[in-house]
């Protein structure tokens, strides 16, 4: 149940959504990755070019830069890579490269130990939802089981220990609109054949469990979940959210923690059916990008790779990219993943 919201049973919400497509005339369209583009968000700035953060297809005929969002074709929204073989410090506590005292590095009990992380809640029981108002085509109730739902979709996505462990998102699918087949098919691909169009890791946290496992059951999260009113009444719900995944080798007496930070971004439409071609409880993705801190700088494997202690030495090139701290939440997604970014490999202060 969210906070300040009411939840309702599945019945209900589905019966809602049978009434208001038949209450409404004219057929549903199919939601166009053309025709749902996300308003630049940068004050008194021109609006950007046509297909800013559309969802269209990719094609793989355009050569695309390291880690590119999906389906983005005038302007690419990139991640940035922060190649942890350039990380200054490791895990100290930002701007230095002074040796860690032993004290704060993590350890399998206290893997977030030396961390920002490490005063930060637990999974999705820290993402707080906003109170629900009567928003566009929904109610209050149905705002607020929206916002639930949203919620769901980052736990299923970023957090489920079976996910974590490179089993295929069920879960997170099945909350995915099915008609927006554009990313139907740009899923399906990344997770049979990841690439650098196809990287699922864009939308979904996944570890090689032949190579990594996570240390204990706790991913330490911090963020924040906003709502609007979107085209054609719909709710769209922004999640904007930092999380920290503590990692051991999987190989037996391995005890040197190591940990990748994530910090993504996710604009879901909750469309109304009468408008819309959409299927009760689920939501049409709008837009997706994410800032990534020791997870493979040129990886398309769909695992994220992070480096341990003993092989950042093999790291020793110059980097273009930013210098980011990644537990700070300050800057902007827009100011990490910049409109014009190239996803080129930035540096770390710390872990």
């Amino acid at each position: 149940m969210g906070k300040g919201g009411t939840s309702i049973p599945d019945e209900e919400w589905e019966r809602f959504l049978r009434d208001a497509e038949a209450e409404t005339a004219g057929a549903p369209e199919e939601p166009s990755a053309r025709a749902r583009t996300v308003a630049h968000r940068k004050t008194g700035e021109p609006g950007p070019p046509e297909g800013w953060r559309t969802y269209q297809q990719p094609k793989p005929s355009k050569g695309r830069a390291r880690y590119v969002v999906g389906f983005l074709v005038a302007v690419a929204l990139l991640g940035v890579s922060l190649d942890p073989g350039r990380v200054a410090g490791w895990f100290g506590r930002g701007g230095g490269t002074a040796p860690v005292a032993a004290e704060e590095l993590p350890t399998l009990d206290e893997p977030f130990r030396g961390s920002p992380a490490a005063g930060w809640g637990d999974g999705g029981s820290a993402l707080a939802l906003p109170e629900a108002r009567a928003t566009g085509w929904m109610n209050k109730a149905q705002v607020a089981r929206a916002l639930e739902r949203s919620r769901d979709f980052l736990v299923a996505s970023s957090l489920d220990h079976g996910v974590l462990r490179g089993e295929r998102p069920d879960r997170a699918i099945a909350l995915m609109n099915p008609h927006q087949k554009d990313v139907r098919t740009y899923v399906t691909a990344a997770l049979r054949t990841p690439s650098a169009e196809h990287d699922p890791l864009l939308l979904f946290s996944r570890f090689a469990p032949s190579k990594l496992r996570v240390v204990g059951k706790v991913v330490k999260t911090s963020g924040r979940i906003t709502y609007r009113e979107g085209k054609r009444g719909a709710v769209e719900v922004t999640t904007d959210v930092t999380y920290v995944y503590p990692l051991v080798r999987a190989a037996a007496g391995s005890d040197e923690v190591t940990r990748t930070i994530v910090r993504r971004e996710i604009v879901m439409g909750w469309d109304n059916p009468a408008k819309v071609m959409t299927e009760p409880g689920t939501f049409t993705l709008i837009s997706y990008r994410s800032d990534t801190a020791n997870g493979g700088c040129t990886n398309h494997t769909g695992y994220f790779v992070p480096v341990f202690t003993a092989e950042r030495a093999v790291a020793e090139v110059p980097y273009d990219g930013a210098v980011v701290d990644p537990y700070d939440r300050n800057p902007s997604m827009d100011t990490l993943v910049p409109d014009q970014g190239q996803g080129e490999c930035g540096t770390a202060t710390r872990l």
